[in-house]
């Protein structure tokens, strides 16, 4: 497996395997018309190729595991704060998961927020009812913090997300 920053010529791929991963993830959890909503505003190909290409503290761009040549995950996320990290965007291919791919991944990121941004703790909101992240990231001591209305989203939506911290 190899991890390494995306470019703009991984946009096509990125983009299906996020797609894919939406209707993986939250198919129990929310409507159809919903999922659609988010992945038009959120991983749409044109928004992914701002992405990739728009870097700051805030947004450290898209890093990439691959797997036989092939975009097995994706993870992406920024500073909140000073000496704080947070994880906007952590998804597999579905077919990939149990492989250890997500854990090399975790761990490749959390190196990259400590040590080229000097984070102390690391956050991730995780959707309320995600019995694949949930789990996976209290087993690596992401303690719940607190309940929200998801980014983007109104309580109308009945998208709630819970916030996990760990120091780092």
């Amino acid at each position: 497996m190899c991890i390494r920053k995306a470019e703009l010529k991984d946009a096509e791929e990125m983009t299906a395997l996020l797609v894919k991963a939406q209707w993986f993830t939250y198919k129990e959890l929310y409507s159809e018309l919903y999922i659609q909503q988010l992945i038009s505003k959120y991983y749409n190909e044109q928004r992914i190729r701002e992405e990739i290409t728009e870097i700051s503290d805030a947004w450290h761009g898209y890093y990439l595991a691959l797997e036989e040549g092939k975009i097995a995950g994706v993870i992406g996320g920024g500073m909140v704060k000073e000496q704080v990290g947070e994880i906007y965007v952590f998804y597999l291919d579905p077919q990939m998961r149990g492989k250890g791919i997500g854990t090399r991944l975790l761990e490749f990121y959390t190196k990259l927020q400590k040590y080229q941004f000097h984070a102390t703790e690391q956050r991730v909101s995780v959707a309320k009812g995600n019995h694949l992240g949930i789990p996976f990231y209290e087993s690596r001591h992401f303690i719940l913090q607190d309940e929200h209305v998801a980014y983007g989203a109104s309580k109308e939506d009945k998208d709630m997300s819970l916030l996990y911290s760990r120091s780092i």
